[in-house]
This record gives C-alpha cells, structure tokens and sequence, in this order.
C-alpha cells in the first residue's frame, strides 16, 4: 500500500500522540538556556525552538497542502519540488504532495541558483516550495524559474516573486481529497550527487517508498515505544527513508537542527531518544570529545538508547570497536544504499551479525544481489565485482535520460557501480566505487582499504585516498590526512605505520589537511582530485 495510507492509519490509532519534535539548539543558546535546565522545565515553554505536532495534525497539514495544490491546478503526475532545511512543515509538505497524486521532488540545499534551475527544468518540476534560506538562490533566476511554475514561500516576510504558504493554506480544507494511488504510480524524483557536475533525476514509483518504510522498520524492528533522532537532511533519500520505519511503527521522530556532539547527546537524553542514526564524522566527533573529557556520559539520560547505525559511506571497524567501548549495550547496524535503489538497506549488516563488522552485510528485507565481472557474469566467492541488486525499490529510470538508464538498469538488475566481494559466510564487503579504483604499475589499488588502515592510526580523524597521474606507473596513491585536534603528525610517521601495508599499496604522496564531505557524511573526492591536480584522472559517474 502506498506510505500516505500508514499516516492516514496514524492519524485515526494515534491521534493525539507526538509524531514529530523540531529542536533548534543554536535558538537555545542565544537565550541562555542549557541543556540542562531544559530537560528540568516542561518543553512546551521552549518554543519556538522545540516544535512538536501529533499524528492528527501532520495528517491535516498535509491534506490542507494536498488541496493547495489540487486549487492551483497541480494534478496528478505534475512535480512539485521542495527545497528547505529540515523543519516541521517539511514533511507534512511531502506528504501532501503524494496525496495530490503529484510527486514529490526534493532539492539538495546546497545547490546553487544554477543547480535549482538546472534541476527544476530536467525535472519538469510544476512548483517549488522553498525556505526563507533559498530566497535569494530563487530570486537569481526568478524570471526563468516562475514562468509556468508557481512559486511558494514558507516562512515570514514573503518575498514580491512569490506567493504565502501559510496565507494559502489557510484557506484550504483539512479533509483528505482521496486522490486514487496505486504502488505503480509515481511518487518521487529524486537527484544523484551531483559531485561531478550537474545531478541526474532518479523516478521512483510509489511501490519503492512502500518498500523502503517497511523494510527499515522491519530491519531495526521499530515499535510503539521508539524514539527516532533524525539529523541528516530530509531531501536526501537516506534520512527520510529511516524516519519512515517511524511512519510504519507509529511511534516518534525528533528533527534535529545541529550536529554537535553536545548537541546529539543532549537531544538523545532530553527527548529519551532510542534510535540514532549517524554519519561516520559525527560518531567520530563524539568518541574524540569523550576521548578528552569534553563530553562525559553520566551528565546525560542515554540509557535508553538502543540502537546506533551508519550508512552513507564506508564505516571503519576501528570506529565500531571504540564505540563499543563507550557504549558496549548499543545494537549497532550499517546500511548500503542508493537513491537509484530508494535509499539505505538494499544491503544491510543487520543488528545480530555486529562479529561481521567491516562488511556492508547481506541483502536487505525483499532485496537480491549478485557480484559480477565486466562481462555481467558472477565472479567466484572472495573475487571482487560490480556489486548489482534487484528488489521492489529500484528506480523506474532516469528521467529524461535513456542513455544514462540503459548504462545502470539491465533488466530487473541495477549495476550499482560499487566494487564489492563476498565471504565465505555470504557476507558482501565494499571494497571501493568502480570509478575510484587505482591502477598503478597494472595493480588494482581500493582506496578504501588503504583509508580503513591508516584510520587504525590514534592521531587521525579522517583520510581519504586517491589516485595521481604518474609518468611511469599511470596513477601512484595519495593520502589526504585529518588529525585529530590537539595532535601533532609528520609524513615520517605516516610512513613508518604504513610500513605494514604491501609496498604497493603504501601512499607516495601525502598531504595533511581537512577531509571535505557532503551533506550526507560521503568525502567528497572529486573536490580533492581537482585541489590536487588529478581531477582530469577519472571520469567519475554520479552516484548518490
């Protein structure tokens, strides 16, 4: 069944019960208030920076803009883009526009005003409901972008090129206009990367949201008396797909704006948070501040926190070891994923195989995977292919690019570009993105076991490695290097700890300096390949 219709159950079983809590931290501190103090008071009183809604009000939000957009002639099929940071009305936005029968397009709020427009037309998007942040972005390109669109503000102050969210809402009804919607209509579009160049659009049918909200609530078994801390951006697939094991349970979520560690803690004990979802910096962020005393645990309610997972990137196993030292309770999992594949968990560790950390796991809930060499065929056991999934989430194309389609989409199977081997046990282990792959002197080189091995360093934070043009071997490794805050680190230690590396292997080119990563945790090596002069190197693909 489509996800509109477990919201529609939510709000007739669980009316009156909290579905969603913002917290803005930074809105906090501007007014003196700690942590603290905050979980002595009754929250009600920190408005506006603690916002919550029940079950019965996100449905009715989301009926009023269902019909909003039903009055301004959007009709089924029509695209409705949102580009906003993470707040309450996010997702009753997102919500009404799959009850229109229309589909849903979220923007990466990073993009520029170039990218908007860029997107906004392969999209063939009808509207763009935007926050108060994108103002001028939209305005740069206003004249394009309103002619046969229209255009939505949400927020105060409504800008003359647009028109009021709230003024038009307003005047809608809260009832639910029960636009017919089967699994095989379509949902959502949804962007790649876009690390090297303009994003590709990715179509989704209803069926593969179904898919990704019943599969993550089954994956982490999500119930009733969960609590769900939400931190990543909600236009990314990954972090709207975990809160959606939320939707199908019934339970909680908290929107969190801040990713400090204090931040993270503070709201996982004041809100008695149960799952968290984070990306590798951050749980990196929050081991170094309890490594020097900035943060201690007992200054905080967590004992109800049950399960921590990461996905988005390669997660070192060294990060999980430390982890478990703090928080040896903790069930932890890793989930894999592609927007062409509805987000995280088409691969998945899963909460009881955490002796097999280092791998991405096993397929997910109804998801198939095989590993195979240039020619489509299966490599043998222990062999290293293209890992490729099929299952009811894959993309139905790219939109308006056939080309691009037919070179990941090859029958039922999606060629997801990443390299991948698999155990003795059935375990599927990352190895690196095709297109990262180091070819020095005729050897195979994955930079991701390269970046596993000097993380096991105690003075790095983070690295990444990459591949440099070489007269002699073609390509020669480079490591990227973050140190932790406080430490000191010279090539020549570097160099002494990569000694138990192959010599093939071992970094010929090292650089200390700070790790750039997206919005959604991964590193964004073609920034790097262009600040080191290999950006002409590799011919990388989009990839979410």
């Amino acid at each position: 069944m489509p996800v509109i219709d477990y919201l529609r159950r939510n709000a007739k079983l669980y009316a009156n019960e909290v579905a969603l809590v913002e917290l803005n931290p930074e809105m906090a501190d501007t007014r003196r208030v700690t942590w603290k103090e905050y979980e002595l008071i009754e929250p009600s009183r920190f408005e506006p920076y603690r916002r919550e809604i029940t079950w019965s009000v996100f449905d009715e939000k989301s009926n009023r803009f269902a019909n909003l957009l039903l009055n301004r002639g959007i009709k089924k099929g029509d695209k409705v883009a949102i580009i906003m940071y993470n707040c309450l009305e996010w997702l009753p936005i997102y919500f009404g526009i799959l009850k229109s029968g229309a589909i849903a397009v979220p923007f990466n709020f990073r993009y520029d005003a170039d990218e908007i427009l860029y997107c906004a037309e392969l999209a063939e998007v009808d509207m763009i409901v935007f926050g108060p942040e994108f103002i001028g972005r939209i305005e740069a390109n206003a004249d394009r972008l309103s002619k046969g669109r229209l255009l939505i503000y949400v927020g105060d102050n409504c800008p003359g090129f647009a028109e009021s969210y709230r003024e038009l809402v307003a005047d809608c009804s809260s009832n639910d206009p029960m636009i017919p919607i089967t699994d095989d209509d379509f949902g959502a579009i949804y962007f790649s990367s876009g690390t090297t160049g303009f994003p590709k659009a990715i179509l989704h049918k209803h069926q593969s949201l179904t898919q990704a909200a019943e599969m993550e609530q089954k994956h982490h078994n999500t119930g009733r008396d969960d609590t769900f801390l939400c931190i990543p951006p909600l236009y990314h697939t990954g972090a709207k797909f975990h809160w959606m094991g939320s939707l199908v349970a019934g339970s909680k979520a908290v929107l969190l704006k801040g990713a400090k560690p204090d931040i993270i803690l503070s709201a996982v004990s004041s809100e008695r948070c149960t799952i968290v979802w984070l990306l590798v910096p951050w749980a990196q962020d929050i081991l170094d501040q309890l490594d020097s005393g900035k943060l201690k645990l007992e200054d905080y309610h967590l004992s109800q926190w049950r399960l921590m997972h990461i996905g988005a990137q390669p997660v070192p196993p060294s990060l999980i070891k430390r982890w478990k030292e703090y928080f040896p309770k903790h069930d932890y999992d890793t989930n894999y994923g592609l927007s062409e594949s509805t987000g995280p968990g088409c691969v998945h560790l899963g909460i009881e195989n955490i002796h097999k950390v280092g791998a991405i796991g096993v397929p997910g809930y109804r998801w198939e995977c095989k590993i195979v060499n240039e020619n489509g065929a299966p490599v043998e056991q222990g062999e290293v292919g293209e890992l490729c999934v099929k299952g009811p989430g894959v993309m139905t194309c790219y939109y308006n690019n056939p080309e691009a389609t037919a070179e990941v989409l090859k029958g039922d199977w999606l060629y997801t570009g990443d390299m991948a081997m698999q155990d003795e046990d059935g375990f599927i282990f990352l190895v690196d993105r095709k297109k990262d792959v180091i070819v020095s002197g005729g050897e195979n080189i994955y930079p991701v076991q390269i970046e596993n091995f000097i993380r096991k360093f105690d003075k790095v934070k983070d690295v990444a490695v990459i591949g440099m043009p070489d007269s002699r071997l073609g390509e020669i490794t480079a490591a990227i290097i973050e140190i932790k805050e406080g430490f000191e680190c010279t090539r020549e230690e570097i160099d002494d700890f990569c000694l138990n590396l192959p010599r093939y292997k071992r970094p010929k080119e090292i650089f200390f300096e700070d790790i750039p990563r997206n919005a959604t945790g991964k590193i964004e090596k073609p920034a790097l390949r262009k600040r080191h002069g290999a950006e002409g190197l590799v011919a990388l693909e989009n990839r979410s």
